[in-house]
């Protein structure tokens, strides 16, 4: 049978600890030399609709270590959906590799290549959700407090993909999830209609940051205008005043809260597109403080890391022989 990493909506909670289990062993071997070629003779193709450091260094190193190749197609390479149907790519790569991730707009998209495509498909990016990046995640809040059921979860900022995926994640796995965003700036309706279908779910929407901090033992966030939203800057800042994660904020949070961003983050006016923003609407820090950015409860960097471990999880379970 086909595995495919589409969306979290698709996963069970057993599916994500297993998959979160396999990348703390993958972690382990790579941390201390152990040979982990799981996929050797392997070839995943890589589309790249949508630009990205951290997937694509964490698909290409991932399938390195563990023993396969990646092939890299930017928009420039690829003619899926412009000049060759996305059912033709997929009945096309088939034949050439063992797998495919895909880091694009619409989700239909994926859903479509993994429809005709025989082989695995991994969502590495949709406007609709981020299921790689929640598992990385789910994998550092896991390792800094030591378990996920019964922990909450606080997410301040725009309904976006990450939103998407952390609400769905979250619940799954035990998580009282709290969402904080301003009136047109929701979750998608789908994982919305997700949150209230079982009674055990434990999900808030409000419009108040700090009333979704309240006891909260990790809070995230994420920019306020994603790739492809530039146009909409101006009227994003005028929506998300008050939505900045400050120490005020963190201070309504329950002792020893972590705080999570999926990056990149505009903390401060140290890159060209910090400094633009602040020449236009004299703003040097949006969605967090640099203060908060910088603090011992910032894991960003340990998120940024598991990237590479969960990836590789999730390569080794779609492409690999592992059952998921």
């Amino acid at each position: 049978m086909k595995k495919d990493l589409l969306k979290l909506l698709d996963l069970s909670k057993e599916d994500i600890l297993k998959i979160l289990n396999t990348a703390d062993q993958l972690k382990f071997s790579q941390k201390h030399g152990i040979a982990h070629d799981k996929l050797k003779g392997k070839t995943l193709a890589m589309i790249f609709e949508k630009n990205s450091t951290r997937t694509r260094v964490s698909f290409e190193t991932g399938m390195y270590q563990l023993g396969g190749h990646a092939l890299f197609l930017s928009s420039k390479e690829s003619q899926i959906g412009r000049g060759e149907p996305v059912e033709d790519t997929a009945r096309v790569l088939l034949r050439y590799c063992d797998g495919i991730m895909i880091r694009t707009f619409a989700q239909e998209e994926v859903e479509t290549l993994a429809a005709h495509a025989n082989i695995p498909v991994i969502n590495g990016l949709t406007d609709f959700c981020h299921p790689c990046q929640v598992l990385a995640d789910l994998m550092t809040v896991r390792e800094h407090k030591a378990v996920l059921e019964g922990l909450k979860m606080c997410y301040i900022g725009d309904g976006n993909n990450m939103a998407n995926s952390l609400i769905v994640g979250g619940l799954k796995v035990g998580m009282e999830v709290a969402v904080a965003c301003p009136e047109g700036y929701e979750p998608h309706p789908d994982v919305l209609a997700f949150a209230k279908s079982d009674p055990s779910f434990r999900f808030t929407l409000c419009r108040d940051p700090r009333q979704a901090a309240v006891g909260a033992d990790v809070v995230f966030t994420d920019v306020w205008a994603s790739m492809g939203q530039e146009e909409e800057q101006k009227k994003r800042e005028e929506a998300f005043k008050g939505f900045c994660v400050d120490s005020e904020l963190m201070s309504l949070a329950a002792p020893g809260v972590k705080f999570l961003h999926c990056l990149p983050a505009f903390h401060n006016m140290e890159t060209t597109v910090g400094k633009d923003i602040f020449g236009k609407f004299g703003i040097s820090e949006m969605e967090v403080t640099e203060e908060v950015f910088e603090s011992d409860a910032s894991v960003v960097f340990d998120q940024a890391e598991n990237r590479l471990h969960t990836i590789k999880a999730v390569m080794v379970a779609t492409l690999g022989d592992q059952v998921y």
